[in-house]
């Protein structure tokens, strides 16, 4: 079996020169989590919903529930190589379905349940998905994708004992009774077995599906251990607001807890409310907690968190976009002893950068330096893009490159874009797309994406996705999408548009617009801000400059 417990290096220098990966020969992620554990009866997720109710399931209940699932998938036909959606919030059929498929052999396909039609229809479409468990609150998105995906042969939906149609409820898919130990054979995988495809946003194309193995969870515990200060363990409770459906939240948090025999706390909420974030600390002693820079920013307007709640934080992790000097001001004089460590990765890249309290002093607004298992540099982007590797010196800014002590660790591959995928290497460095220099220290610091990629509330956005959603509204001739800094979600969309005539109402022009976006991609993706334009700025081409209009926003 793999390593539980990561060894507790005192220095920073002392793990980047002892860490080995020493990935076993056989691995599946499902046997990892459930079936080490010393005592499979203690509680791996205490599940709590906004009306009250509360739930608690062991790592045996996990197993269990999993193993009927998968044999369940098993008896639809889901085979080892299928791929499955997962479509999802912080509910517990989650992560059962991540297991079961890992059981069978599937590649899971993490999707939030904030998308809009258009951005499942391409993403299971894309995926070639056989199946997909969904929410009852995307069943009607998932009706209306169903037939552009050719592949996709069922549809369960979890809560419902009356699904209707030929769509199965969950309950029904479940081989056996509740309680009954089935039993499954998990999969005979390794490292290197297929484990899921995360769909992640780019400037100037459809959104790419990111190709991982199961390398990928011991990666992310990896990092989590670090990050988390050493203090996840059996001891651990640990919470975050953000999806699960996303790379940090789902292999960082939930994964990397029950990776080292910790609890994991659930709470399926849609949005962010600070209030409710102190309580849920409370009520369950979260000892670690995932928490976005905008959450953070959200907690801020409490007035003395720690003489309303009793807390037992002892971590807050960071990441998804730049932390502002006053979060790490904040933390140290709202709380006691409580450490604020921003981490950094990508969906590709796993998480190879961050802050560590208990390895070195924690400069406000730094990324923090290289993780065990990484290599950094900063590249010249130029001579990167011809393909060479160029190294700058300290106080140069250039791209973020990383190199992992074991390759299989970061992504195969872009599903179906072997040219993306070989553009992201330059020898044996993976490339960014983030601009950052280097210190005489060592620590890092972010200045800028290198692409139009927006970051939002730590949700990264193409723009090219929102533009095409809004050039589908009749009343639009041409958009424009880039971010505007923004003092609580650190970018908001801005779109401008070109409209085919002068809107006799901009207001209702510009409400039905962001409808628009809502409904066909996501809850996040809709721009905060609309403009409306006689004329856009374009190459001799015809495609929109959008540095122009970011140097106009700025103007």
């Amino acid at each position: 079996m793999p390593w539980t417990v990561m060894p507790s290096f005192e220095t920073h220098e002392q793990a980047r020169e002892e860490f080995a990966w020493d990935l076993p020969d056989e691995f599946n992620p499902a046997v990892d989590f459930l079936q080490k554990q010393d005592n499979p009866d203690r509680i791996a997720l205490e599940q709590a919903y906004p009306d009250g109710r509360r739930e608690s399931y062991s790592y045996r209940d996990l197993d269990r529930r999993s193993d009927r699932l998968a044999r369940g998938l098993a008896d639809l036909g889901i085979e080892a190589g299928d791929r499955v959606g997962v479509v999802v919030p912080q509910k517990p059929q989650n992560p059962i379905t991540h297991l079961a498929n890992w059981k069978l052999g599937a590649v899971s396909i993490p999707l939030t349940v904030l998308f809009g039609e258009d951005a499942l229809r391409y993403r299971l479409d894309d995926a070639g998905a056989s199946a997909v468990v969904v929410d009852p609150s995307v069943r009607e998105e998932i009706d209306a994708v169903r037939d552009d995906c050719p592949a996709l042969e069922h549809v369960v939906e979890i809560e419902t004992d009356d699904p209707a149609g030929d769509v199965r409820a969950f309950e029904d898919v479940l081989a056996g009774e509740d309680g009954d130990d089935v039993g499954f054979e998990p999969y005979d995988a390794t490292p290197d077995t297929h484990t899921a495809i995360m769909y992640t946003s780019g400037s100037t194309g459809p959104p790419k599906g990111v190709l991982h193995s199961h390398a990928l969870w011991l990666g992310r515990a990896a990092a989590a251990y670090n990050y988390f200060d050493q203090g996840l363990g059996p001891d651990a409770t640990v919470w975050t607001p953000a999806d699960w459906a996303w790379g940090a939240a789902l292999g960082g948090t939930l994964f990397a807890t029950w990776h080292h025999g910790g609890t994991i706390v659930g709470y399926p909420a849609r949005g962010f409310d600070a209030d409710d974030a102190f309580s849920l600390l409370e009520e369950y002693d979260v000892t670690q907690s995932f928490m976005p820079p905008t959450a953070l920013r959200m907690l801020m307007d409490v007035d003395d968190p720690t003489d309303e709640y009793d807390l037992a934080v002892e971590t807050f992790a960071a990441a998804g976009e730049p932390m502002t000097p006053e979060i790490v001001e904040w933390v140290e004089t709202a709380f006691a002893d409580v450490a604020v460590n921003e981490f950094y990765g990508q969906t590709e890249l796993n998480l190879a950068v961050g802050n560590s309290s208990t390895w070195f002093e924690t400069q406000p607004g730094s990324m923090g330096k290289p993780l065990p298992g990484y290599d950094l540099a900063i590249l010249d982007p130029e001579a990167a893009d011809a393909g060479d590797v160029e190294r700058l010196d300290a106080g140069e800014t250039g791209e973020i490159a990383l190199r992992p002590y074991d390759r299989s660790v970061f992504f195969d591959e872009y599903w179906n874009m072997p040219a993306k995928t070989a553009a992201k290497r330059v020898g044996d460095w993976f490339l960014t797309g983030d601009l950052a220099e280097r210190d005489e220290d060592g620590y890092v610091w972010f200045k800028s994406r290198k692409d139009d990629v927006i970051i939002t509330a730590g949700y990264r956005v193409g723009p090219m996705e929102v533009e095409e959603a809004i050039l589908e509204h009749p009343a639009v001739a041409q958009a424009g999408v880039v971010g505007v800094p923004d003092e609580t979600r650190g970018e908001i969309i801005k779109a401008f548009v070109e409209p085919t005539e002068a809107p006799r109402e901009t207001d209702d022009l510009r409400a039905e617009i962001r409808d628009l976006v809502r409904d066909n991609l996501a809850e996040y993706e809709y721009p905060r801000e609309i403009e409306f334009v006689d004329e856009l700025p374009q190459t001799t081409t015809g495609k929109i400059r959008r540095l122009e209009l970011r140097e106009r926003e700025n103007e």
